[in-house]
């Protein structure tokens, strides 16, 4: 099981970027919420789901992402640099934290789910969640939250009750752009 950090310190293609983290109690969500933006990279990143490949992360991008308190996923709203959306992106995870330094983390359950921005649904890794329980590095139990928490999330996406698209939507811009976590130049 790999941890995963919120500022991607150790992600090599981006070469400038910021990174702003808040925690955020609200009736919508309580839980940290980060902005990461990407100034400068080596090449873009590109991922193919379905038939149509999606550019996920270039110059001028931002990825807003969701760490809800007391919940197995972590949510990443994929943003271009019109801010416009790309894709959101779920992480199924075992558990989640902050370090001392105020970065959120999370231990990925290798499920995700995506949804891009014409509402196509991808359920993906389901082959890498079955390998890491062979080769145990995550217990049984492990195996069935991130099955039981795909399931929940997909139901909710698919109910139109998963509140994290229209969020995301909103608080790119309020909270970001206009707000408190504006770059302060």
């Amino acid at each position: 099981m790999k941890r995963k950090f919120g500022d991607r310190a150790n992600w090599r293609r981006i070469t400038r970027r910021h990174f702003t983290s808040r925690y955020v109690e609200c009736d919508q969500f309580t839980g940290y919420l980060t902005l990461y933006t990407i100034y400068g990279l080596k090449e873009p990143l590109w991922k193919t789901y379905g038939q149509h490949t999606y550019r996920i992360a270039d110059k001028g991008y931002s990825w807003l992402q969701y760490y809800p308190k007391d919940s197995h996923f972590i949510v990443t709203a994929m943003f271009d640099d019109k801010r416009q959306i790309v894709q959101w992106y779920i992480d199924i995870c075992k558990k989640q934290g902050v370090t001392d330094q105020g970065v959120p983390w999370f231990d990925d359950l290798y499920l995700d789910v995506v949804v891009n921005k014409d509402g196509e649904v991808f359920l993906l890794d389901e082959d890498e969640l079955e390998d890491a329980l062979r080769r145990s590095d995550i217990t049984r139990d492990d195996y069935r939250q991130a099955k039981v928490t795909a399931r929940r999330v997909l139901r909710a996406i698919d109910a139109h009750e998963f509140p994290y698209f229209m969020m995301s939507l909103e608080h790119r811009d309020r909270l970001f752009h206009n707000g408190e976590f504006r770059r302060k130049k």
